[in-house]
């Protein structure tokens, strides 16, 4: 289903996170103006960020999308979505939430948000997937993370120099909404002069 998809964004974030939280409100407008823009957004599913941005979406008749997990605690699927697929494990749903992407925003999460995000990083850095834009929202959130990357994790050799530039820290929407803009046209334009048989392609993945 998501593969025929137009294209998609994943979001991801805390579900524990509420108001007044302010990057709520960002996300929700994250979520509207990538609708304006042509995406689907696909989310986790959940509360707080990834329900924000599903609400923006859902406000400009975008397509909202998630695909949910089963906990025995606090994932329920929000109510502004239009298709919800309900995983039973962590890893087929990174996949889905992955696989058909073609940036991906991160708004502050704890352990899974952080998992989700090393994911692609990894996934990205040993050339599994296509390097695509890697946004974390909220420079206050997210810095410490990135002077520990760029701090002991980088000095001591753990991460190399073509490692750093796979993700951004920003507060400017526009400076994200205009970089997956510009990565949807370069992807357009690709498949435009180079048709792929996506049913063909999908069982040589397999």
């Amino acid at each position: 289903f998501f593969g025929y998809l137009p294209s998609v964004i994943s979001v991801f974030g805390s579900a524990r996170i509420g108001p007044p939280h302010p990057g709520l409100a960002i996300a929700r407008e994250f979520g509207e103006r990538a609708g304006n823009a042509g995406f689907t957004v696909l989310t986790g599913g959940g509360a707080s960020f990834m329900q924000a941005a599903n609400e923006g979406a859902k406000k400009t008749k975008a397509l909202s999308v998630a695909c949910n997990i089963q906990l025995p605690f606090e994932q329920s699927a929000n109510p502004f979505l239009d298709r919800v697929l309900t995983m039973r494990y962590f890893f087929t749903r990174k996949y889905m939430l992955i696989s058909y992407s073609i940036g991906f925003i991160y708004f502050p999460g704890g352990f899974g948000t952080l998992d989700e995000l090393f994911e692609v990083l990894t996934l990205m850095q040993t050339k599994k997937i296509p390097v695509r834009p890697v946004y974390l929202i909220g420079k206050a959130y997210w810095s410490g993370l990135d002077l520990w990357l760029r701090g002991p994790v980088y000095s001591e050799g753990a991460i190399g120099n073509e490692s750093l530039p796979l993700f951004k820290i920003t507060d400017d929407l526009d400076e994200v909404i205009a970089d997956l803009v510009r990565t949807k046209d370069e992807i357009d334009h690709r498949r435009q002069r180079y048709p792929v048989n996506r049913e063909a392609e999908k069982s040589k993945s397999l």
